[in-house]
């Protein structure tokens, strides 16, 4: 089963086959979503890092080495590869979006300096490559990354990262209202649980992106 029909929700079933997507290369980036050192940290609690096991090895088995493997694609061919990162400005984190202030486990406190807020090494950005920090879920509206895009002429974002559910489905979602066209790779995401990355893209796919993997990414884009 190809890109074209996996992932269909309710209201796709049936529905006809998308066009084949046209990336050309001026014309795409290839943003990276979140992927930093708080997310691969272990609990110490044993029952909650047992609970948090398949997410971690999601990460490390398949996630992390796909999409550095995606960007090497992506910086051979001169594509650009953007980073966006969760962080806060203030070290009391009052500018921090409303979302990232709720109690719970997205209560996230990480100052723009901190070793939990820093992109993991294997994904660190290249030189002179644009990283924006953001303050909300969505790597559109808590940045200006939207005038950077419209700036570079990209109309193409491919989008990788985590969580699926949270700050990756929020981004995607902002730059489909704003008439980008947008392409996840499903092997480069994670959610907290399989159940949740699946249902997630069943609720994205076709009407705010495409849902690929990296190997059809890679043909559609003629990559190495």
């Amino acid at each position: 089963m190809s890109w074209k029909t996996r992932h269909r929700s309710f209201y796709y079933q049936g529905a006809p086959e998308p066009a084949d997507l046209v990336l050309p290369p001026a014309e795409t980036a290839l943003l990276c979503i979140d992927v930093q050192n708080y997310g691969l940290e272990l609990h110490d609690d044993p029952e909650e890092r047992a609970r948090w096991a398949p997410f971690h090895e999601r990460m490390r088995g398949t996630v992390i080495p796909r999409l550095r493997a995606l960007q090497d694609s992506f910086r051979a061919r001169g594509i650009d590869v953007i980073h966006a990162r969760i962080a806060c400005l203030l070290e009391d984190g009052r500018d921090r979006s409303l979302s990232q202030k709720m109690p719970g486990w997205n209560n996230l406190l990480m100052p723009l300096t901190s070793e939990a807020s820093q992109i993991v090494p294997e994904l660190a950005p290249a030189p002179g490559e644009i990283v924006v920090t953001k303050t909300t879920d969505s790597a559109l509206t808590g940045t200006n990354l939207r005038l950077v895009l419209a700036n570079m002429g990209i109309r193409n974002v491919v989008v990788a990262g985590i969580y699926t559910d949270q700050c990756v489905s929020s981004t995607v979602r902002s730059l489909a209202d704003e008439s980008f066209n947008v392409v996840l790779v499903e092997d480069c995401c994670a959610a907290g649980t399989d159940a949740l990355h699946a249902h997630e893209l069943e609720a994205i796919n076709m009407i705010y992106c495409h849902v690929v993997d990296s190997d059809e990414l890679r043909a559609i884009m003629g990559l190495s």
